[in-house]
């Protein structure tokens, strides 16, 4: 009769994360090269190109393969089922079913897929279609965004590698290998940018010279929340 309930502890621990992702560069176009191009290398066009070509890419590499490694260093194994049209949403539904088991919640899951991974899944055998052309507009949608509730993410193969080298650039580690799917919960991964920035100064705003100076750099990184790896599934190409 000590108060009447069985009284336990509460704890408030924290975990450190040290981030890692700190990638920046600068650019200085000058003002003749910007004249002479035709406005081609205007700084604009300049920020846009880097950011779609370079930036972005780079960061989906870094964010793909990080997961990848934060899998296996958790202690999981990615399955490394060969994927074809006969068995893909048969090794969907497993992984989705042994989430549900692990108690993850069912709403908000991602399915991240490769192209062929895709294609797959729209050709899949246990998926029936009726085409009716006979009231239509003449616009027929054969492809798969949602599957049983399930949000399918197209991800270019180039930016689903295993490992990267970042010395210069991004491009894919000697030893990498294809992932080919990556089934998560939003919940279980921390993926944060801790500081970024991105300043174009005009002619005249600073003393590097006669032309534009662009400056970007980003700061942060991604984890998987170990009290929650049961929400995410990988399946990669082996790498025995």
């Amino acid at each position: 009769r000590n108060g009447g309930f069985n009284r336990q502890a509460v704890k408030n621990d924290f975990q450190t994360f040290v981030l890692k992702f700190d990638r920046d560069v600068e650019f200085f176009v000058d003002q003749m090269d910007v004249d002479e191009s035709n406005l081609a290398l205007a700084a604009a066009n300049v920020t846009n190109e880097f950011e779609t070509q370079q930036a972005i890419p780079e960061t989906d590499c870094y964010r793909n393969s990080k997961l990848y490694a934060e899998y296996k260093a958790a202690g999981e194994t990615p399955d490394t089922t060969v994927l074809t049209n006969d068995n893909v949403l048969s090794v969907i539904d497993t992984a989705m079913m042994n989430m549900t088991e692990e108690e993850v919640p069912m709403e908000g899951r991602i399915l991240y897929v490769t192209p062929v991974v895709e294609k797959m899944i729209n050709e899949a055998k246990e998926i029936q279609r009726y085409l009716s052309l006979t009231q239509n507009s003449g616009t027929i949608r054969r492809k798969i965004v949602n599957l049983d509730g399930l949000k399918i993410k197209p991800i270019l193969s180039n930016r689903m590698k295993t490992v990267y080298d970042f010395s210069d650039g991004c491009k894919p580690g000697a030893s990498a290998k294809q992932i080919n799917m990556i089934l998560f919960h939003p919940h279980s991964i921390l993926a944060c940018d801790k500081h970024q920035y991105i300043k174009l100064w005009p002619e005249g705003t600073h003393t590097q010279g006669d032309g534009y100076l662009y400056q970007n750099r980003k700061y942060g990184d991604l984890f998987l929340i170990p009290n929650r790896k049961q929400g995410v599934f990988i399946n990669a190409e082996s790498e025995a």
